[in-house]
């Protein structure tokens, strides 16, 4: 039997099989997200932080250093330092690594810096071969960070007066070596917009939190770059930005370093504290989130299982449907069209979860398969680009094929 429609005919058994596992594939993260939202918590409120700790006395808080690696950052370091400095609740430095900037950026922190004692700017070394720029910028930072207990900042994330205090707080609440926070993501440019709000589904859609606080796996390590807190002596334990040196994902490999190491690692919701513009531009998105795919779901391992659940669940039921509207199911079996219908709702259901926890858009969420199919596309591309040998480039520097 087949299906006539348009100038191609589906046999039914697909139909019914591509339905059912449509709806399979959908209801895993429906199910993992409804379950990891109560789990995904946020850092303590202000005034909840324990007293002091061992570096601050009650009356200031705890001692954190705040290390930021920067390259070419002029547009937005200054406003960063000034939302750094205004921090409540903590005794802090602030130190910046100026990593070969040739657009001005040490000169404001350096302008800064004569006019407040808690800033440091610190020269970069020359990159060695081997070491990502990053990587190696934040090798340096805890080379010359003061206090015991760091905060690694992106440049792009604008966190509130209260997030130092709240993640130190929430780092010694945990027992956790390594706590890192997810920013709210602002979005300007259309592929931001429809891409970034699927930083929460894929990670609350297939990570189950239970299982990864429970077990110290490194295959069960999450995180994300733009903010990691942890103490001298665990970072020196696990190997620190040394330990992953290569890698361009230091939002996955420095939590596996850890884990590695024996250490515990968590993640937090930093939505209510920290928000984050990543980037400027579309083109921009597409190539940020390029550069690393193949150390996550892009690489030879994982791409062929992340393609069958992310696009049998999220973006099949859509082309489903989409396909029997187009015919008006004429010639499904029985029941096949109430179960694609079944699967696009389910599979819309983590979407919505994600809209009214983290305040994304809603027109955003409603072109989910559209998303999805957007990020696989580069999830392959960067595959591609990785076989063939291709380099490609990031802040002015040559990137080797990851």
């Amino acid at each position: 039997m087949s299906l006539a429609g348009g100038a191609a005919s589906i046999p039914t058994v697909l139909i019914l099989g591509g339905a059912g596992a449509g709806l399979v594939l959908a209801a895993i993260p429906a199910l993992l997200t409804l379950a990891n939202l109560p789990r995904f918590r946020r850092a303590p409120p202000s005034g909840q932080a324990p007293a002091g700790g061992a570096e601050g006395g009650a009356a200031n808080g705890p001692a954190v250093s705040v290390l930021v690696p920067a390259r070419n950052e002029a547009a937005a370091i200054g406003r960063l330092c000034r939302d750094v400095l205004a921090s409540e609740g903590v005794r802090l430095e602030l130190v910046v690594l100026d990593d070969s900037s040739d657009d001005g950026t040490g000169e404001i922190v350096r302008a800064l810096a004569a006019t407040d004692p808690r800033v440091r700017l610190v020269a970069g070394r020359p990159l060695p071969p081997g070491w990502c720029g990053k990587q190696h910028a934040c090798w340096q930072l805890a080379e010359a960070a003061q206090y015991d207990t760091w905060v690694f900042c992106d440049v792009d994330v604008e966190p509130s007066r209260d997030a130092v205090a709240r993640s130190a707080a929430l780092l010694e609440e945990s027992g956790a070596a390594l706590v890192s926070g997810f920013p709210r993501q602002e979005t300007r440019a259309v592929l931001d917009w429809l891409l970034l709000p699927l930083i929460h589904f894929v990670l609350l859609g297939y990570l189950p939190l239970a299982r990864a606080r429970a077990t110290n796996a490194p295959g069960m390590a999450a995180g994300c770059g733009q903010w990691f807190v942890t103490r001298r002596g665990d970072y020196r334990r696990a190997g620190g930005h040394e330990a992953i040196r290569a890698s361009l994902h230091d939002g996955v490999k420095l939590p596996r370093a850890y884990r590695r190491a024996g250490l515990v690692t968590d993640i937090f919701d930093g939505g209510d504290m920290l928000s984050c513009r990543m980037y400027d531009s579309s083109l921009a998105v597409w190539r940020g989130l390029s550069k690393n795919a193949t150390e996550g779901i892009g690489g030879p391992a994982t791409i062929l299982p992340f393609t069958l659940l992310l696009g049998g669940g999220h973006v099949l039921p859509a082309v489903l449907v989409a396909a029997g509207l187009f015919t008006g199911f004429t010639g499904w079996p029985t029941g096949t069209a109430v179960i694609a219908v079944a699967s696009l709702v389910v599979s819309y259901l983590p979407r919505v979860a994600t809209v009214l926890r983290f305040r994304q858009s809603v027109t955003s969420a409603v072109l989910h398969p559209v998303a999805v199919a957007t990020f696989l596309a580069i999830q392959w591309t960067a595959l591609a680009r990785k076989v063939l040998g291709v380099q490609t480039s990031w802040r002015g520097r040559r990137l080797a094929p990851q």
